[in-house]
């Protein structure tokens, strides 16, 4: 279960306090998968920063599986944060020096990547069509496959939640289609509770839970 309540976020600025959230409350539970739309600006980004453990909030509560990760220490949130949830962002944050399978590999590298990890790994780059291209660098991939990469590396951990921002945002079309079927079809495999932030009105639409950002806040449409 997720559960948001009454989260805010200010950041200081010369002028005074910047309001971007206020009061924002919502819950997810398990296997449930909601989009969040709104302008640019909105503060969708912020509120999926302060889910994912990155960004505290300057009041109001994150629980995720009954803890509140901003009242760990500095090791132990890292250490659940790499267990807990899965990222994938729009520029897909691949590493150029390393292999399709190696980036894959690398949420595992907090403890101790094993065989194991290395089977899981390409069982997800299989699901994600990606067998051929194992060895490649970043380089050498289109931009949906790019993004497929970082869905594998985002799932290796199997994590409770999965957070997405603007995942095919830099796609075309055919590539943002098939990114956004394996992401539905993971989801339902591993059961994550899924949370995705996009413009784009055709992928919100694919989910049962939308909300949108409104005057710093956000309500279920």
């Amino acid at each position: 279960m997720l559960e948001v309540t009454n989260v805010a976020k200010d950041y200081p600025t010369p002028r005074g306090s910047l309001s971007v959230l206020s009061g924002v409350s919502l819950k997810l539970a398990r296997g449930e998968a909601a989009a969040v739309m709104g302008p640019s600006g909105s503060g969708k980004s912020t509120l999926l920063h302060i889910i994912g453990a990155l960004d505290p909030p300057s009041s109001g509560s994150v629980q995720l599986d009954g803890i509140n990760p901003y009242e760990l220490e500095e090791k132990a949130l890292a250490g659940f944060r790499n267990r807990k949830i899965g990222f994938v962002f729009q520029d897909h944050c691949l590493l150029p020096q390393c292999s399709v399978l190696e980036n894959v590999l690398i949420p595992t590298l907090v403890g101790q990547s094993t065989d194991q990890h290395s089977e899981s790994a390409r069982a997800l780059l299989e699901q994600v069509g990606l067998t051929g291209r194992i060895d490649h660098r970043p380089a050498e991939l289109s931009g949906g496959e790019k993004q497929r990469v970082a869905l594998a590396r985002a799932l290796i951990n199997e994590p409770l939640l999965l957070l997405c921002d603007e995942p095919t945002g830099n796609l075309d079309r055919k590539s943002a289609e098939l990114v956004a079927s394996l992401l539905f079809e993971l989801h339902r495999r591993q059961k994550t509770i899924l949370i995705v932030v996009t413009h784009s009105a055709d992928l919100a639409a694919k989910f049962p839970i939308r909300y949108e950002m409104i005057e710093q806040n956000i309500r279920q449409v």
